[in-house]
């Protein structure tokens, strides 16, 4: 197994374990009532349609969570905005939820997500000077390469293909490693130091003590870094700030990256390949048009929404909102699918445009908690996108597509598979 196939292999088992115990996929909570799980189901592509009727009826609305806490629901774009652009009166702290609800302190993922200010706004603004367009610019050749030697593969490999696996897991994986400055003498170690945190089926270990072995190999990664920084991401970090952030705060921060720049952009990779194979016309247009990839990019975000429900938010005041008036202690949750399928956005949002102008949608979230590796994601499909169907025009499924395997419950909607014959 070469070493790109082994760091590719090291995400595949970190998503699979944090998919299982930290939330991503919830098909291990169906036992809730359909009502609750009901932002968070699809058919295909699209969000059920009882999402549209909230909206359009009721865009503030209960939401029945029997979790002991008053829930509401938000599918609306302007009301999902007023939430999520509210700097007072919510906080996004995890430890709301822990108490009456089952949750416990250990299984805070932590990161900015889960942060307020002042110690979200510090560690922000850490990071975002090295997610401009200027310091992401020194990724695209890397990022270039990445994608060409992936279509390399593809082309060498037996038929089918399965575009999950070879196309759209590796590319943000190999991309993250990148960012972060890992060296490439350490990615295989980056893998068997971690093993413990992934298999953890077979394991009788607790999967909390399995990710604490994962998160000590970023530590000691980190120190290596303290004492040689390089021009990588968590380098750079430490040559500009030293001791204003400290080795936990990194190793949190990195664990981000590393798990929310990786799933979502491996899921929105399969979901717009799939769009591109049943869309023959929108791919023919990124074959022959540079400047249709923009568009494509921007409208594939909106219609496909794969982060389906942004961090929940916790009132620590009464408010009224859009009329709605939401007490001191209420959670609110964002239902970004359904945000970004509302007319306010312009006409015919139920429906896929790749010709669309690029709306204000909200497919990275809003506000403060808006993703910080929006651009790097931007980069990794507009580059992606066009390669693939330029490499393989005459690409098409392997299987009915009634046969795809698409997730049933999840927060960060995807694909299990997706295989392709390419020629």
């Amino acid at each position: 197994m070469g070493l790109g196939s082994r760091v590719v292999a090291w995400f595949g088992r970190r998503y699979l374990a944090r998919s299982r115990n930290h939330g991503f996929a919830l098909s291990r909570l169906s036992y809730l009532p359909s009502a609750t799980l009901m932002p968070l189901r699809r058919i295909g592509l699209d969000p059920v349609p009882e999402l549209g009727r909230k909206r359009r009826a009721e865009p503030i609305s209960k939401l029945k969570v029997p979790i002991g806490l008053n829930t509401w629901l938000v599918t609306g774009h302007e009301e999902t905005k007023a939430v999520l652009g509210r700097t007072e009166g919510f906080s996004n702290d995890f430890d709301h939820l822990v108490g009456n609800t089952g949750v416990t302190a250990e299984q805070n993922p932590g990161g900015l997500g889960f942060s307020d200010p002042p110690v979200h706004t510090r560690l922000r603004r850490l990071l975002t000077p090295e997610f401009t367009r200027r310091r992401l610019a020194r990724l695209a050749p890397r990022i270039d390469a990445i994608v060409a030697d992936q279509l390399d593969a593809m082309e060498a490999a037996r038929q089918p293909v399965d575009l999950w696996q070879a196309f759209a897991l590796p590319i943000p994986s190999l991309t993250i490693c990148e960012l972060l400055g890992i060296p490439y003498a350490d990615r295989a170690d980056f893998q068997r130091l971690s093993t413990a945190r992934f298999d953890l089926v077979d394991s009788a270990d607790s999967p909390l003590s399995a990710i604490s072995e994962s998160l000590d190999y970023l530590r000691t990664v980190i120190e290596k870094k303290r004492g040689a920084p390089d021009d990588g991401l968590l380098g750079m970090l430490i040559k500009e700030h030293g001791d204003e952030i400290d080795d936990e705060e990194l190793t949190g921060l990195a664990d981000g990256l590393l798990t929310g720049g990786f799933e979502t952009t491996a899921s929105m990779l399969a979901l717009g390949a799939l769009m591109l194979l049943q869309n023959p016309e929108a791919a023919e247009l990124l074959r022959r048009d540079d400047d249709a990839t923009t568009p494509f990019v921007e409208e594939a975000l909106r219609y496909l929404t794969v982060v389906q429900v942004a961090f929940p938010r916790f009132a620590t005041q009464d408010m009224e909102i859009a009329g709605v008036q939401i007490s001191r202690g209420d959670v609110v949750l964002c239902s970004l699918s359904g945000a970004n399928r509302d007319d306010a956005l312009g006409a015919g949002m139920e429906s896929f445009d790749p010709s669309r102008r690029p709306t204000s949608h909200l497919a990275f979230g809003h506000g403060i908690h808006r993703c910080v590796g929006a651009e790097l994601a931007r980069m990794e499909l507009c580059t992606a996108f066009p390669a693939l169907v330029r490499r393989f025009p005459a690409m098409r499924l392997a299987v009915p597509p009634e046969k795809l395997a698409f997730r049933k419950t999840s927060i960060v909607y995807g694909l299990e598979a997706l295989p392709v014959l390419l020629r």
